[in-house]
């Protein structure tokens, strides 16, 4: 099964596909109108590497700190893939790993070794 990781909190809008032996990523514009398509953005991304959603075991996403509407955006989305898929999540945060130079595809891992709770959404805005 692949993991989904999404980070809507930061300069950009970051996916990433992690599976057996692959790894996909994208980037997007952190703006207002990807915002509002955020969920648009993850099927298209999904569907140019011939994944379903189905295929899809776990998603991280990152909590914050960050943009608000990223945060919130994102969040939501998960939590509503959670509902309708029963896709567990992670939410965290690069603050909760104390490691430096950390690599997205490696989030999974820290996200166990950081028993990192699953489906508990606790946001970190930017004041």
């Amino acid at each position: 099964m692949n993991k989904l990781i999404i980070d809507a909190a930061k300069d950009k809008v970051f996916f990433m596909i992690i599976g057996n032996d692959i790894n996909y990523n994208i980037t997007y514009e952190n703006s207002k109108n990807n915002y509002e398509k955020l969920t648009t953005l993850i099927e298209e991304f999904l569907v140019s590497k011939n994944i379903d959603l189905n295929r899809i075991s776990q998603i991280y996403v990152n909590r914050g700190p960050g943009s608000f509407a990223g945060i919130r955006n994102s969040l939501s989305i998960v939590k509503a893939i959670h509902l309708v898929n029963k896709i567990d999540y992670y939410c965290f945060s690069f603050s909760d790993f104390q490691e430096k130079n950390i690599k997205y595809e490696n989030i999974p891992y820290l996200c166990e070794k950081f028993k990192v709770k699953k489906n508990l959404i606790n946001p970190i805005y930017m004041s």
